[in-house]
C-alpha cells in the first residue's frame, strides 16, 4: 500500500486556505472601492510647454460635453477605461491615463502631440504631421512654430488622417502617389540638426514634384530634389554655406542653390 504523505496534503490546504483568503480579501477591497466617492480631480498635461493645444479647462469641458460626472460619483459609476479611450481619441493628445486612488482622487495624466511639420496643400487645406508621423488637424486657439510644407501637395487630411506617415512610406500604392513621407524625412533631418532648423523655414513641392527650400536669410531658394541621400545633400549645403558664402554679399548673390547632383552644388547668380 503507498503511504500517504500528510506533509504535501497539509500544505495544499494550506495554499487552498490563503488563496481563499486572498480572494476575499481582494472581493472585499473591490467593494470598498465601488462605494468611494470621487471628491477631487487632478489633471496633468505634460508637453504643454511647447505646444498649448489643451488646458485643464480643456479637459474638464471635455468630460462636461460627454456628460461625464466625475466629482462627487461613485466609483462604481465611473467607467475608467471609457475614459482613457475617449480621452485618447483627442485629436491634441498622444496618451491619456486615468486612475483613481482609495482617498477619492481621480487622476488624470495627459501627453499632448507635438507637431513637427504643418502641411498646407494645393486646395488651401492645413494639417500638422506630429512626432509620431500621425496627421493632426490645426487648433482654433494656438498655431506651432514649425516647418511649414507648400505647392503640389495634394494629400487631404480626410484621406490620410486613419494612416500615419510611416504606414503610407510602407505602402507601394500609397507611396506612389503621395510625398508626405520625402516632405516629413526631410523634415526630420532639418529639425535634428540645430543649425539647419535654424536655417530653413519653408518647404516646397514644385510642379515636377521636386522639394525645394527656402531659408530665413538670403534671397534664394534651395533646389533639393527628392528625398534621396539626404545627409549627404544638407552636407554639401552646409560646406557652401560656410565656405562659399564668406562675404557679407554673398548671401544676395544667387537667385537658387541645387543640390541635385552628386558631390556638386550648382548656383544660378541673379
Amino acid at each position: 500500500m503507498k503511504k500517504i504523505n500528510y506533509r504535501k496534503i497539509l500544505v495544499a490546504v494550506l495554499w487552498i486556505i490563503a488563496i481563499a483568503g486572498l480572494t476575499s480579501s481582494l472581493a472585499f477591497i473591490s467593494k470598498s472601492e465601488k462605494n468611494i466617492i470621487a471628491n477631487s480631480l487632478n489633471i496633468s498635461i505634460h508637453n504643454n510647454e511647447e505646444n498649448l493645444f489643451l488646458s485643464e479647462n480643456d479637459v474638464k469641458e471635455f468630460f462636461k460635453e460627454r456628460s461625464d460626472s466625475l466629482l462627487k460619483s461613485r466609483y462604481e459609476n465611473i467607467n475608467i477605461p471609457e475614459l482613457e479611450n475617449a480621452l485618447n481619441s483627442h485629436p491634441a493628445i498622444e496618451n491619456a491615463e486615468v486612475s483613481a486612488d482609495m482617498n477619492g482622487e481621480i487622476k488624470v495624466d495627459i501627453l499632448q502631440r507635438t507637431p513637427v511639420l504643418r502641411i498646407i496643400n494645393k486646395s488651401g487645406e492645413s494639417y500638422y504631421i506630429d512626432s509620431q508621423s500621425k496627421l493632426m488637424p490645426l487648433n482654433d486657439n494656438y498655431s506651432a512654430r514649425v516647418l511649414v510644407a507648400t505647392g503640389e501637395i495634394t494629400e487631404p487630411y480626410a484621406r490620410r488622417y486613419e494612416f500615419s506617415v510611416d504606414q503610407i512610406k510602407k505602402n507601394k500604392l500609397f507611396k506612389e502617389v503621395s510625398l508626405l513621407d520625402d516632405i516629413l524625412d526631410v523634415t526630420t533631418y532639418i529639425n535634428k540638426d540645430s543649425t539647419l532648423a535654424q536655417l530653413i523655414h519653408q518647404i516646397y513641392v514644385n510642379k515636377d514634384k521636386e522639394l525645394e527650400l527656402f531659408p530665413a536669410i538670403g534671397n534664394h531658394k534651395i533646389i533639393f530634389g527628392d528625398a534621396n541621400n539626404i545627409a549627404e545633400k544638407f552636407n554639401k549645403l552646409k560646406l557652401f554655406y560656410t565656405e562659399g558664402l564668406s562675404k557679407s554679399d554673398s548671401w544676395t548673390k544667387y537667385s537658387t542653390i541645387n543640390l541635385k547632383y552628386k558631390n556638386l552644388v550648382v548656383c544660378t547668380k541673379k
